[in-house]
C-alpha cells in the first residue's frame, strides 16, 4: 500500500496472519452482494493468529471516502478466540451469524450492521480494508454504541496480530 494512504502506517507494528474469503478476493472488486443495497457482509476466515490471542475484532474501512476521515462500514468486537470464521451475512441487522458474545458497533451511517460499498459516482476506485485484529484480551470493554474509531483506539494497545484483505469498488460517473 502507498504509505501516504496506508491506514496502518501510524499504528504499532503487529504480527501478520492470514485472512481469506469465499466472497471476495484480495485486490479484486467487491461482488454486488457487498455493495450498497444488498449489504451482505462477506464470508471471512482466518488462521495463524499469534499465541496468546484471547479474542478478535473485525473492522471494514474505506480510507478513500471523501470525508477527511474515511468511512467505517462494519465493526465487530469480542469474537471469541475459538472462532476463526464468520459466514456471509453475519453482519445483518441482528448479527445472526455472529458467535455468542460478539457484537456489532454502529458504523459511520450509525447502524450496527455491515453496510456495503457505495463510492460516489465518478470518484474513482475505493479500497475496502477488511481487518481481523487478534487481541490479548477476551473482552475489549467498548460500549455497544461506541464508534468504530473508538474501538480502534481502544484495541490499539491490545493488538497481537493483524490480518488484512483489501477489495475495491468503483461507481462509474
Amino acid at each position: 500500500m502507498d504509505p501516504v494512504n496506508d491506514p496502518f502506517a501510524r499504528l504499532p507494528e503487529a504480527a501478520g496472519f492470514t485472512v481469506s474469503s469465499t466472497s471476495t478476493t484480495e485486490g479484486a472488486p467487491l461482488a454486488a452482494e457487498q455493495r450498497a443495497g444488498s449489504d451482505i457482509s462477506p464470508q471471512l476466515s482466518w488462521s495463524g493468529a499469534p499465541p496468546g490471542t484471547k479474542s478478535y475484532a473485525v473492522t471494514v474501512y474505506d480510507p478513500d471516502a471523501p470525508t477527511g476521515s474515511g468511512f467505517w462500514h462494519w465493526a465487530v468486537a469480542d469474537i471469541p478466540a475459538t472462532v476463526t470464521e464468520l459466514p456471509a451475512g453475519a453482519g445483518d441487522d441482528t448479527g445472526s451469524g455472529l458467535p455468542a458474545g460478539a457484537y456489532q458497533l454502529p458504523n459511520d451511517a450509525r447502524v450496527a450492521r455491515f453496510i456495503g460499498a457505495a463510492p460516489p459516482a465518478g470518484h474513482g476506485p475505493h479500497r475496502y480494508v477488511f481487518v481481523v485484529h487478534a487481541l490479548d484480551v477476551a473482552t475489549i470493554g467498548v460500549p455497544a454504541d461506541a464508534t468504530p474509531a473508538y474501538l480502534g483506539f481502544t484495541i490499539s494497545g491490545h493488538i497481537l496480530g493483524r490480518a488484512v484483505l483489501t477489495a475495491t469498488a468503483e461507481t462509474p460517473a
